[in-house]
């Protein structure tokens, strides 16, 4: 069994370039960078110019075509688990985000993810969505995540005249943050074990 610590992508869910989602990102950046117990990088989608699935069937049955594809699979695989940065729009996950993951499939699987999710009730509906698409996947969804409410949200979201500042909101998020965070290592380093 390896003793090595599990390495995490943050990655996240939304390219628009008006996106929200740089503010959470940093913030759960930061909170898995203060542990000692993992290491994390950032995963943005932005630097994946993915093309919309188009392949003849998932890479779970034959490779993909698309070199950006392979590319975005060679990246997923580097890592133990994933957490999301997850924007909820109109009660899901983004175009992008489903794009990405059907993307890929062997790289995902026996692999946990967690999530920061944000939108009007905290992003709940969309990462219920994701975890349902993950179990799919074969990862394993924690049961812990981090939801930025409306009030928080707009509290920090600049263009709704938010501060920009998770610090603003930071003591409501922590424990869930810490929580999360727990969920997730306990997994990868499991799941680690196992797939080894």
């Amino acid at each position: 069994m390896s003793t090595s610590k599990p390495k995490i992508a943050l990655i996240i869910g939304s390219t628009r370039a008006t996106r929200f989602a740089d503010v959470p990102a940093q913030w759960m950046l930061a909170q898995a960078q203060a542990r000692e117990d993992m290491t994390v990088e950032l995963v943005d989608l932005r630097d994946f110019d993915l093309p919309l699935f188009d392949e003849v069937a998932s890479n779970a049955w034959v490779p993909s075509q698309s070199p950006a594809a392979v590319a975005w699979q060679k990246k997923i695989a580097e890592f133990d688990g994933y957490i999301f940065v997850v924007a909820e729009y109109n009660r899901s996950i983004t175009g992008a985000l489903k794009n990405a993951l059907d993307q890929a499939y062997v790289e995902w699987a026996h692999k946990p993810m967690a999530a920061i999710a944000y939108g009007s009730v905290g992003g709940t509906r969309a990462l219920e969505h994701l975890r349902t698409i993950a179990v799919e996947l074969q990862m394993v969804p924690t049961r812990n995540a981090v939801h930025l409410g409306m009030a928080d949200f707009f509290k920090v979201h600049p263009g709704m005249g938010g501060s920009g500042k998770m610090a603003d909101v930071e003591a409501n998020l922590l424990p869930a943050a810490k929580a999360t965070l727990d969920d997730l290592v306990w997994w990868a380093n499991a799941t680690k074990a196992a797939r080894g």
